[in-house]
């Protein structure tokens, strides 16, 4: 599954979703995890809404955005596209939250990213 991170460097989640520049995309299996891409989210919009839905976006097929901080309506803009936003709080790095989500995906994961793993298992390596 694919998975964002905000983050300025791709090594720590240390930026607000409203504000970062890039979101590092990732494709996170139970056994491997590969870095993808980098996703500008910059837009030249003044209005906060066009920005919001310009990022959310941005991060179409993605099934989790993990961020520092995250207001209320983004999150919900996130959330009307099936991508689930996860909030750090401190920095955290990507490579602690990628080794997490293998661990969960090994185990018994709950049941919103069951479906969100089944939803790209069609075309991701997870079918190895």
């Amino acid at each position: 599954m694919k998975v964002a991170f905000s983050s300025s460097n791709g090594e720590m989640i240390d930026q607000h979703f409203g504000q970062c520049q890039n979101f590092h995309i990732w494709e996170i299996g139970p056994e491997q995890a590969v870095a993808l891409n980098i996703v500008t989210a910059v837009t030249t919009a003044e209005d906060e809404e066009d920005r919001i839905a310009a990022r959310a976006g941005a991060l179409a097929g993605c099934a989790i955005v993990y961020t520092m901080q995250i207001g209320g309506p983004a999150a919900a803009k996130l959330v009307a596209k099936k991508i689930h936003p996860m909030k750090t709080n401190t920095e955290v790095p990507v490579a602690e939250i990628v080794a997490k989500l293998q661990e969960v995906l090994r185990g018994n994961p709950p049941p919103w990213l069951k479906k969100a793993l089944n939803k790209d298992n069609c075309s991701s390596f997870l079918d190895d």
